[in-house]
């Protein structure tokens, strides 16, 4: 039993000194080559393994270029949705407005192609508390006529997004699954 326990503790060790290369694919180069002749099919395959994550807003052949729609990180009751990798990032998209937008470039090359992905994570920038008071939208009794109709001067709308930086656990699952649908 001592023995079985011993073998059993160095397997272990072996597994956790290797870190997860036993059981995680290797993941490739960001562009990555494809060796193929047939644009048509490169193209097809990236639009599929794209269109697994998010909403396609423009593609075009010609350029080798695909842009995707914005899409709000699933939350820990969206498993369903594949764009927040990880606990953290569910859990992050769960508690905040986090977005992520996704840009592909499909480049002819010599003997293929070459498939480059870039996905960039975005924080709603909500706007904060306005500084005006509701007396401050009204006319004054005391004050006389003035012609300004435009009293209220409050924050400026939100700009929107704020860019976090690329996601590089979701780029580098879309490119494990790019490189499995191209070894088919």
């Amino acid at each position: 039993m001592l023995r079985f326990a011993q073998s059993l503790m160095l397997l272990w060790l072996c597994a956790a000194g290797s870190g997860c290369a036993l059981w995680r694919p290797e993941v490739p180069s960001n562009p990555f080559f494809v060796s193929a002749d047939n644009q048509e099919a490169v193209w097809e395959r990236t639009v599929t393994v794209v269109h697994h994550y998010f909403d396609i807003s423009r593609e075009n052949k010609l350029d080798g270029v695909i842009e995707t729609q914005p899409k709000v990180g699933a939350s820990l009751l969206e498993p369903w949705h594949h764009d927040s990798v990880g606990l953290g990032n569910r859990l992050e998209s769960s508690l905040q407005s986090i977005r992520r937008r996704g840009f592909v470039n499909v480049t002819p090359t010599n003997g293929g192609y070459l498939v480059g992905l870039e996905v960039y994570k975005e924080l709603e920038d909500q706007p904060g508390i306005t500084p005006q008071t509701p007396g401050g939208g009204t006319f004054q009794q005391n004050l006389p006529l003035r012609r300004d109709l435009n009293l209220i001067s409050g924050q400026a709308p939100p700009s929107g997004w704020i860019v976090l930086g690329r996601d590089e656990r979701l780029e580098r699952e879309m490119l494990i699954k790019m490189q499995r649908e191209f070894a088919r």
